[in-house]
This record gives structure tokens, C-alpha cells and sequence, in this order.
């Protein structure tokens, strides 16, 4: 079989976390990128969603906020209990179930 030379420039640190899965998997990056070639042509695109991920209307993840968003956050908070913009736990609880399939 033929072959060809593919180059291309990639976040030094996204090449090893991959290629540290490929190894797990016993898979070469060459034969996982030639796997994903593969698969654009025979699905004729790109063969998963590309698309921003959906966060509007979704909890707000404190765990990922730096503290000065952490602090605005809260103060925000704090602000709308003063304004008496409040809703009961239990509201806000069957919001989620419903929204979120809880």
C-alpha cells in the first residue's frame, strides 16, 4: 500500500495526553489519525458533533471559577437575596428534575 506524509502543528500538551491514551490503547498516533481519516471519508465529515458546549440555562460549576468569578458570583448572589430575588429550595430543586432529568 501507498502512503503519504501528513504534517501538522498541534498543542504540545494535547499530542501527549493523546498519545498517552493511544499508548494505553496499544494504538500508534499514526494508525489513530489514519482511523480518523478513514472515517471522514467514509461518513463524508467529520465523524462526531462539533459544536460549542450547551451552558446556558446549566448550574453554574463553582469548581471551575477563579476566585475573583467565584467572588463576583457570590456577591451577584448577594445582591438578589437584598433585592428579595429569591426562590424556595424546593422550586429551584424540582426545576433541576425537570430540566436536567434528575
Amino acid at each position: 500500500m501507498k502512503t503519504s506524509n501528513v504534517y501538522t502543528r498541534v498543542e504540545p500538551e494535547i499530542k501527549e495526553q493523546a498519545d498517552q491514551i493511544f499508548s494505553k490503547l496499544g494504538i500508534p498516533m499514526a494508525n489513530a489519525i489514519n482511523l480518523f481519516l478513514h472515517q471522514v471519508v467514509l461518513r463524508k465529515g467529520i465523524p462526531f458533533d462539533v459544536s460549542l458546549p450547551q451552558t446556558q440555562n446549566m448550574p453554574l460549576d463553582y469548581s471551575k471559577l477563579t476566585e475573583e468569578e467565584f467572588n463576583a458570583a457570590m456577591e451577584e448572589g448577594f445582591k438578589c437575596i437584598e433585592a428579595g430575588r429569591v426562590t424556595p429550595a424546593e422550586k429551584v430543586w424540582e426545576e433541576m428534575q425537570r430540566q436536567y432529568n434528575l
